[in-house]
Protein backbone atom coordinates (compact mmCIF):
# COMPACT_ATOMS: atom_id res chain seq x y z
CA UNK A 1 0.00 0.00 0.00
CA UNK A 2 1.39 3.17 -0.74
CA UNK A 3 0.53 5.20 2.39
CA UNK A 4 1.20 8.73 1.61
CA UNK A 5 -0.95 8.48 -1.87
CA UNK A 6 -4.02 6.87 0.33
CA UNK A 7 -4.11 9.63 2.92
CA UNK A 8 -4.23 12.29 -0.24
CA UNK A 9 -6.59 10.63 -1.57
CA UNK A 10 -8.75 10.47 1.88
CA UNK A 11 -8.58 14.44 2.28
CA UNK A 12 -7.91 14.37 6.06
CA UNK A 13 -6.32 17.27 6.19
CA UNK A 14 -2.88 18.80 5.39
CA UNK A 15 0.10 16.10 4.93
CA UNK A 16 3.54 16.62 5.57
CA UNK A 17 6.03 13.86 4.55
CA UNK A 18 9.67 12.71 5.89
CA UNK A 19 9.72 15.15 8.39
CA UNK A 20 12.97 15.90 10.93
CA UNK A 21 12.03 14.64 14.40
CA UNK A 22 13.71 17.63 15.76
CA UNK A 23 10.81 19.98 14.57
CA UNK A 24 8.40 18.39 16.20
CA UNK A 25 10.14 17.12 20.19
CA UNK A 26 11.33 20.01 22.15
CA UNK A 27 14.85 17.53 22.64
CA UNK A 28 15.24 18.42 19.01
CA UNK A 29 15.81 14.67 18.22
CA UNK A 30 17.75 13.06 15.27
CA UNK A 31 16.03 11.05 13.04
CA UNK A 32 12.75 11.36 10.81
CA UNK A 33 9.01 10.56 10.36
CA UNK A 34 7.13 9.22 7.68
CA UNK A 35 4.13 11.28 7.62
CA UNK A 36 2.59 13.64 9.63
CA UNK A 37 -1.36 14.91 9.45
CA UNK A 38 -3.07 17.76 10.34
CA UNK A 39 -6.49 16.95 10.59
CA UNK A 40 -8.80 20.56 10.73
CA UNK A 41 -12.13 18.91 11.49
CA UNK A 42 -13.36 16.02 13.67
CA UNK A 43 -15.04 14.40 10.05
CA UNK A 44 -11.28 14.73 8.65
CA UNK A 45 -9.90 13.27 12.42
CA UNK A 46 -12.73 10.30 12.10
CA UNK A 47 -11.90 9.46 8.17
CA UNK A 48 -8.10 9.28 9.30
CA UNK A 49 -8.43 7.18 12.47
CA UNK A 50 -11.07 4.57 10.74
CA UNK A 51 -8.36 4.50 7.82
CA UNK A 52 -5.55 3.41 10.22
CA UNK A 53 -7.60 1.56 12.75
CA UNK A 54 -8.88 -1.18 9.16
CA UNK A 55 -5.28 -0.74 7.94
CA UNK A 56 -3.91 -1.74 11.32
CA UNK A 57 -1.49 1.20 10.62
CA UNK A 58 0.88 2.59 13.95
CA UNK A 59 0.13 6.02 15.14
CA UNK A 60 0.46 8.77 17.47
CA UNK A 61 -1.80 11.94 18.62
CA UNK A 62 1.25 14.62 19.47
CA UNK A 63 0.98 18.12 21.27
CA UNK A 64 4.10 20.28 21.24
CA UNK A 65 6.55 17.27 21.66
CA UNK A 66 7.13 18.49 25.11
CA UNK A 67 7.34 15.29 27.07
CA UNK A 68 7.92 12.27 24.30
CA UNK A 69 11.02 10.55 22.96
CA UNK A 70 11.27 8.65 20.19
CA UNK A 71 13.45 5.66 20.73
CA UNK A 72 13.78 4.93 16.93
CA UNK A 73 15.35 7.12 13.96
CA UNK A 74 12.44 6.54 12.04
CA UNK A 75 8.84 6.81 12.94
CA UNK A 76 7.40 4.48 9.96
CA UNK A 77 3.76 5.14 11.17
CA UNK A 78 1.12 8.18 11.11
CA UNK A 79 1.69 10.94 13.43
CA UNK A 80 -1.29 13.36 13.67
CA UNK A 81 -1.26 16.77 15.03
CA UNK A 82 -4.14 18.86 16.15
CA UNK A 83 -3.46 22.38 15.74
CA UNK A 84 -6.17 23.22 13.78
CA UNK A 85 -8.46 22.49 17.06
CA UNK A 86 -7.72 25.89 18.84
CA UNK A 87 -10.67 27.33 19.08
CA UNK A 88 -11.21 29.48 22.32
CA UNK A 89 -14.47 30.62 24.23
CA UNK A 90 -14.12 32.45 27.56
CA UNK A 91 -17.24 33.65 29.64
CA UNK A 92 -16.38 34.78 32.26
CA UNK A 93 -14.71 32.18 34.66
CA UNK A 94 -15.48 29.28 31.75
CA UNK A 95 -13.31 28.77 28.94
CA UNK A 96 -13.82 26.24 26.45
CA UNK A 97 -11.00 25.28 24.48
CA UNK A 98 -9.20 23.41 21.64
CA UNK A 99 -7.06 20.57 22.18
CA UNK A 100 -4.47 21.86 19.94
CA UNK A 101 -4.41 24.81 21.41
CA UNK A 102 -1.05 26.26 23.57
CA UNK A 103 -1.59 25.84 27.10
CA UNK A 104 1.42 28.96 28.07
CA UNK A 105 -0.43 31.19 25.56
CA UNK A 106 -3.48 30.22 27.20
CA UNK A 107 -2.43 30.79 30.86
CA UNK A 108 -0.90 34.23 30.02
CA UNK A 109 -3.96 34.94 28.02
CA UNK A 110 -6.31 34.40 30.78
CA UNK A 111 -4.15 35.53 33.80
CA UNK A 112 -4.19 39.30 32.04
CA UNK A 113 -7.96 38.87 32.62
CA UNK A 114 -7.50 38.55 36.14
CA UNK A 115 -8.83 34.80 35.82
CA UNK A 116 -6.56 32.82 38.69
CA UNK A 117 -5.78 28.87 38.67
CA UNK A 118 -3.92 28.23 35.46
CA UNK A 119 -0.36 30.12 36.71
CA UNK A 120 0.89 27.13 37.32
CA UNK A 121 0.64 26.07 33.14
CA UNK A 122 2.55 29.50 32.56
CA UNK A 123 5.77 27.44 32.14
CA UNK A 124 4.95 24.72 30.62
CA UNK A 125 5.17 24.17 26.85
CA UNK A 126 2.60 21.64 25.31
CA UNK A 127 -0.78 22.03 23.96
CA UNK A 128 -4.33 21.62 26.37
CA UNK A 129 -4.89 18.55 24.77
CA UNK A 130 -1.28 16.94 25.60
CA UNK A 131 -1.80 18.59 29.22
CA UNK A 132 -5.13 16.74 29.94
CA UNK A 133 -3.39 13.47 28.61
CA UNK A 134 -0.80 13.98 31.41
CA UNK A 135 -2.12 15.91 33.89
CA UNK A 136 0.40 18.15 33.57
CA UNK A 137 1.18 20.79 36.67
CA UNK A 138 3.57 22.40 38.33
CA UNK A 139 3.52 24.28 41.76
CA UNK A 140 1.48 21.74 43.67
CA UNK A 141 -1.53 22.56 41.21
CA UNK A 142 -2.13 20.73 37.80
CA UNK A 143 -5.06 20.20 35.29
CA UNK A 144 -7.15 18.17 37.49
CA UNK A 145 -8.03 21.27 39.54
CA UNK A 146 -9.04 23.25 37.12
CA UNK A 147 -10.48 20.90 34.20
CA UNK A 148 -14.44 20.57 34.54
CA UNK A 149 -15.06 18.56 31.47
CA UNK A 150 -13.43 17.71 27.94
CA UNK A 151 -14.92 16.46 24.65
CA UNK A 152 -13.24 13.58 23.07
CA UNK A 153 -13.39 11.32 20.48
CA UNK A 154 -14.05 7.04 21.29
CA UNK A 155 -12.41 4.08 20.15
CA UNK A 156 -15.59 3.81 18.13
CA UNK A 157 -15.28 7.51 16.53
CA UNK A 158 -18.10 8.76 18.77
CA UNK A 159 -18.29 12.31 20.46
CA UNK A 160 -18.19 11.82 24.07
CA UNK A 161 -18.40 14.18 27.34
CA UNK A 162 -15.92 12.79 29.96
CA UNK A 163 -16.62 14.97 33.46
CA UNK A 164 -13.61 15.53 35.77
CA UNK A 165 -15.12 12.80 38.19
CA UNK A 166 -14.07 10.81 35.72
CA UNK A 167 -11.24 11.66 34.44
CA UNK A 168 -9.40 10.14 36.85
CA UNK A 169 -6.72 12.70 36.99
CA UNK A 170 -3.12 11.70 39.30
CA UNK A 171 0.04 12.99 39.55
CA UNK A 172 0.70 13.10 35.71
CA UNK A 173 -1.66 10.39 34.22
CA UNK A 174 -5.38 10.45 33.83
CA UNK A 175 -8.14 8.36 32.30
CA UNK A 176 -6.76 9.71 29.24
CA UNK A 177 -3.17 8.01 29.64
CA UNK A 178 -4.64 5.17 30.42
CA UNK A 179 -7.11 4.57 27.62
CA UNK A 180 -5.28 5.55 24.71
CA UNK A 181 -7.68 4.84 21.96
CA UNK A 182 -9.63 8.18 23.54
CA UNK A 183 -8.40 11.56 21.88
CA UNK A 184 -9.04 14.87 23.64
CA UNK A 185 -10.49 17.53 21.42
CA UNK A 186 -11.74 20.41 23.59
CA UNK A 187 -11.52 21.23 27.22
CA UNK A 188 -13.43 23.16 29.83
CA UNK A 189 -11.77 24.76 32.34
CA UNK A 190 -13.54 26.95 35.33
CA UNK A 191 -11.03 29.29 37.37
CA UNK A 192 -12.03 32.12 39.62
CA UNK A 193 -11.58 36.36 39.32
CA UNK A 194 -8.43 37.18 40.71
CA UNK A 195 -5.86 40.52 40.79
CA UNK A 196 -3.97 40.59 37.31
CA UNK A 197 -1.27 42.30 39.32
CA UNK A 198 -1.12 39.16 42.05
CA UNK A 199 -1.32 36.71 39.32
CA UNK A 200 1.09 38.73 36.37
CA UNK A 201 3.72 39.33 39.42
CA UNK A 202 3.44 35.27 40.73
CA UNK A 203 4.25 34.66 36.98
CA UNK A 204 6.92 37.04 36.10
CA UNK A 205 8.79 35.63 39.93
CA UNK A 206 8.20 32.03 38.67
CA UNK A 207 9.72 32.72 35.53
CA UNK A 208 12.63 34.06 37.14
CA UNK A 209 13.28 31.54 39.26
CA UNK A 210 12.79 28.89 36.69
CA UNK A 211 15.35 30.38 34.92
CA UNK A 212 17.87 30.55 37.50
CA UNK A 213 17.24 26.42 38.75
CA UNK A 214 16.29 24.63 34.70
CA UNK A 215 18.46 24.66 31.62
CA UNK A 216 15.81 26.27 29.39
CA UNK A 217 18.25 27.29 26.81
CA UNK A 218 18.98 24.00 25.97
CA UNK A 219 16.53 21.35 23.97
CA UNK A 220 14.86 19.09 27.17
CA UNK A 221 11.51 17.94 27.89
CA UNK A 222 11.29 19.54 31.41
CA UNK A 223 11.23 17.08 34.56
CA UNK A 224 12.71 13.55 33.42
CA UNK A 225 11.11 11.43 36.48
CA UNK A 226 7.80 11.71 38.84
CA UNK A 227 9.21 12.73 42.21
CA UNK A 228 8.73 9.72 44.55
CA UNK A 229 6.55 9.92 47.90
CA UNK A 230 8.14 12.01 50.07
CA UNK A 231 11.29 12.68 48.00
CA UNK A 232 12.77 14.70 44.93
CA UNK A 233 13.73 12.91 41.97
CA UNK A 234 16.31 15.29 41.42
CA UNK A 235 17.98 15.12 44.66
CA UNK A 236 18.25 10.92 44.12
CA UNK A 237 19.48 11.35 40.64
CA UNK A 238 22.41 13.76 41.79
CA UNK A 239 23.58 11.54 44.35
CA UNK A 240 23.26 8.75 42.24
CA UNK A 241 26.66 11.10 40.66
CA UNK A 242 24.84 12.08 37.30
CA UNK A 243 24.24 15.65 37.73
CA UNK A 244 26.62 17.28 35.03
CA UNK A 245 27.04 14.07 33.49
CA UNK A 246 27.69 13.21 29.99
CA UNK A 247 27.12 9.82 28.22
CA UNK A 248 27.40 9.52 24.20
CA UNK A 249 25.51 13.04 23.13
CA UNK A 250 23.31 13.69 25.90
CA UNK A 251 23.95 14.74 29.37
CA UNK A 252 22.32 15.58 32.61
CA UNK A 253 22.08 19.07 33.32
CA UNK A 254 24.35 20.90 35.43
CA UNK A 255 21.74 23.11 36.76
CA UNK A 256 18.54 19.88 38.02
CA UNK A 257 19.45 16.61 38.13
CA UNK A 258 15.70 15.90 36.89
CA UNK A 259 16.60 17.42 33.42
CA UNK A 260 18.50 16.05 30.44
CA UNK A 261 19.88 17.90 28.00
CA UNK A 262 20.26 17.37 23.80
CA UNK A 263 22.80 19.41 23.20
CA UNK A 264 24.03 18.08 20.34
CA UNK A 265 21.10 16.48 18.74
CA UNK A 266 21.41 13.18 19.96
CA UNK A 267 18.47 10.13 19.16
CA UNK A 268 16.00 9.27 21.05
CA UNK A 269 17.01 6.16 22.11
CA UNK A 270 20.51 7.40 23.17
CA UNK A 271 18.16 9.25 25.91
CA UNK A 272 16.06 6.58 26.09
CA UNK A 273 19.70 4.62 27.66
CA UNK A 274 20.95 7.34 29.72
CA UNK A 275 17.06 7.25 31.43
CA UNK A 276 17.34 3.65 31.64
CA UNK A 277 20.99 3.50 33.24
CA UNK A 278 20.13 6.49 35.59
CA UNK A 279 17.03 4.41 36.72
CA UNK A 280 18.84 1.18 37.66
CA UNK A 281 21.97 2.73 39.09
CA UNK A 282 18.95 5.22 41.30
CA UNK A 283 17.35 1.57 41.84
CA UNK A 284 20.85 -0.41 43.30
CA UNK A 285 21.51 2.32 45.60
CA UNK A 286 18.64 3.97 47.30
CA UNK A 287 16.07 0.69 46.30
CA UNK A 288 13.60 3.44 44.55
CA UNK A 289 12.20 3.03 41.46
CA UNK A 290 12.06 6.02 39.72
CA UNK A 291 9.07 6.40 37.23
CA UNK A 292 9.64 8.27 33.99
CA UNK A 293 7.46 11.72 33.39
CA UNK A 294 8.10 11.70 29.81
CA UNK A 295 6.51 9.10 27.58
CA UNK A 296 9.04 6.91 24.79
CA UNK A 297 7.40 6.55 21.72
CA UNK A 298 8.97 3.47 19.67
Amino acid sequence: MDLIAELKQLKCGKIKTEVPLKSYTTYQLSGSAKVVVYPSTIDQLKRLIEFIKKNKIKYKIIGNGSNIIFATDYYDGVLIKLSDFNNVTIDDVRIVVGAGYNLTRLAYQVSKMGLTGLEFASGIPGTVGGAVYMNAGAYKSDMGYVVSEIKVLTPELEIKTIYNKDLDFHYRTSFLKKNPGYICLEATIILKPGSVNVIMDLIAERKKRRLMTQPLEFPSAGSVFRNPEGDAAWRLVEEAGYKGKVINNVMVSEKHANFIINPNGASGKEIQKLIEQIQKDVKEKFDVELILEQEIIE
